[in-house]
């Protein structure tokens, strides 16, 4: 009986855990590569139009290639909110012994 109560406890707070969580961001710290390696050198960048932003504060997103499914798949910028005293550092794809790693794009404090 006693195990089962320690189980209950275990449970809850796992579950309390997870709902304190949820709202929680998680990005890589600067310099993080992740992924795979990749042998396949990705393609040159699209050129995309950026047009206006649709409101003040917001931000272009630049595409980027993607590695999925064994291949390079672009992925179209797009405008989103801004976060103050920050700016957006793009994806980009960075030599990593002999291949490619895609370091994610990320917020860089001013």
């Amino acid at each position: 009986m006693k195990s089962l109560h320690g189980f209950k406890i275990l449970a809850v707070t796992a579950l309390l855990s997870a709902g304190l969580l949820s709202g929680c961001i998680v990005a890589p710290a600067p310099g993080y590569y992740g992924g795979a390696v990749v042998t396949v050198a990705p393609p040159e960048p699209r050129v995309e139009v950026v047009g206006v932003a649709p409101a003040p504060g917001y931000v272009w997103f630049p595409g980027y290639w993607n590695w999925t499914g064994g291949a390079h798949v672009w992925v179209g910028g797009h405008w989103d909110r801004g976060r103050p005293g920050y700016y957006w550092a793009p994806h980009a794809w960075v030599r990593y012994g002999g291949g490619w790693r895609m370091a994610p794009g990320h917020w860089v404090r001013r």
